[in-house]
């Protein structure tokens, strides 16, 4: 039985004044009782590139966001990696004139994306590269698959995003990351890069990647927001669907991924949770590019404090039960914790 004294409740089994706001009293005991803690090393940077040197192209729709050439690409990367961020994704934005129907330029040993794992390889050996694996960033249509009229056709897809994987395979990538969302394609991937020697290389999965509105300042960065077709609807998942996410998550698990994830982040924050304690395998989430304009946005009209806001939401993951944060605030996320903000 419980009574009360004054405004406290009190246990009356006890004899004791329950006050939870003692261990919010001082900082030392808020880090002490502290449930969920980011670190550097939860974030993944998801870096943009572009051909040519010492170029360092802003994004109008992702303040403080930048195109890189690849020199610079591994500077920046040094430099991340000097504040313990693990990893980067790597997002090429190639030359219009290299895009055609079928994607062609994500075959090429020599395209953006090859050269610059070897060069960052080189320079900066113990940051793990993730390499995207999708079509929309070589073909004139702006979609992930390849498209027979209006329809994108899923075994011819994946045939080809088994050869693009290849392809980066050999380059140096560590991570190999499809985030296409066609039917099978991570069985078909493990299995080619198995046979090829390529046992080590891990894939993470966008096993449930949903038909947002929250990627638009993305595809200005890759170059496809004037190039895409229709849309996306007929491969990304139902904004409106959480059990179909299961599903997805289980079947690429079956088929050969180490780790998983879910994109967008915080307007899925529920799926991200629901990944994470059914399956527990590593659960990554990605703050997508809307998400990063939207409060960097508020920020700069003076709407929002920029950081303690980032720090939030990107904490939010953490709770939710994520392994780990794709986020474009990465750098200077670390940059704070290092900071000890």
């Amino acid at each position: 039985m419980h009574e009360r004294q004054g405004n406290a409740p009190v246990d009356g089994r006890l004899g004791l004044i329950q006050r939870p706001r003692r261990n919010r009293r001082s900082e030392w005991a808020r880090r002490l009782v502290r449930e969920h803690r980011l670190d550097a090393s939860d974030l993944i940077w998801p870096l943009f590139i572009i051909e040519g040197s010492g170029l360092r192209e802003p994004i109008p729709s992702m303040p403080g966001v930048f195109r890189y050439s690849v020199d610079l690409a591994k500077e920046a990367i040094a430099h991340a990696a000097s504040l313990g961020i693990p990893a980067v994704a790597l997002f090429p934005n190639i030359d219009p004139g290299l895009r055609d129907a079928v994607g062609g330029n994500a075959q090429s040993p020599d395209n953006l994306v090859c050269r610059a794992c070897r060069e960052i390889k080189a320079a900066v050996p113990d940051v793990g590269l993730v390499t995207d694996v999708a079509l929309d960033p070589y073909a004139s249509h702006g979609h992930d698959g390849l498209l027979e009229g209006d329809e994108i056709v899923n075994d011819a897809t994946v045939a080809a995003l088994v050869g693009q994987a290849l392809n980066q395979a050999r380059a140096g990538a560590d991570v190999i990351a499809p985030s296409d969302m066609m039917d099978g394609r991570v069985g078909a991937i493990r299995a080619a890069l198995d046979a090829a020697g390529f046992e080590q290389i891990q894939i993470m999965s966008y096993a449930a990647k949903y038909a947002s509105a929250f990627y638009g300042p993305f595809r200005d960065a890759i170059g496809t927001a004037k190039t895409l077709r229709g849309d996306k609807r007929s491969y990304q998942m139902d904004p409106a669907n959480s059990n179909e996410a299961l599903r997805e998550v289980a079947l690429d698990l079956e088929q050969g991924a180490d780790m998983v994830m879910v994109k967008p982040g915080m307007p899925y924050l529920d799926i991200v949770a629901r990944v994470a304690q059914t399956f527990g395998a590593p659960t990554f989430a990605y703050q997508v590019s809307g998400e990063y304009a939207m409060l960097t946005a508020a920020a700069q009209n003076g709407w929002l404090d920029g950081d303690r806001a980032m720090m939030e939401s990107l904490l939010a993951f953490k709770r939710a039960g994520a392994s780990g944060v794709l986020t474009y605030f990465a750098v200077r996320a670390a940059e704070l914790l290092r900071a000890g903000a």
